[in-house]
């Protein structure tokens, strides 16, 4: 099973930068498509953005343009660029699988506040 440990989360101002990284316990070579999914407080959790092991990506509509998916499997690990960060993006970051899903880690916060 693959285990998943997300980090890079922490507290910024509106409009500040975040990466998001998340390592993966053995390879990721093999999962299609990897995603990072948010969660804030008393919503589900949603899909942020994808991608495929050939490097196409996807993006919730609500931040094209300023988020930016990446993955580098010789490293087993998914970035996750955060820009023109909005107050609406603080939540618990995680990655996954496209589906099925492995166990979910533990998380990253993002909190966005003045």
């Amino acid at each position: 099973q693959v285990q998943l440990v997300e980090s890079g989360g922490g507290l910024v101002r509106p409009g500040g930068s975040l990466r998001l990284s998340c390592a993966a316990s053995r390879s990721i070579f093999s999962i299609n498509v990897m995603g990072w999914y948010r969660q804030a407080p008393g919503k589900q959790r949603e899909l942020v953005a994808s991608i495929t092991s050939d490097g196409r990506t996807n993006y919730e509509d609500g931040v094209k343009g300023r988020f930016t998916i990446s993955r580098d499997n010789a490293k087993r690990t998914v970035y996750l660029q955060m820009n023109n960060l909005k107050p609406e993006a603080t939540a618990v970051y995680y990655c996954n699988s496209g589906g099925p899903f492995v166990p979910w880690g533990q998380g990253t916060q993002v909190t966005v506040s003045s």
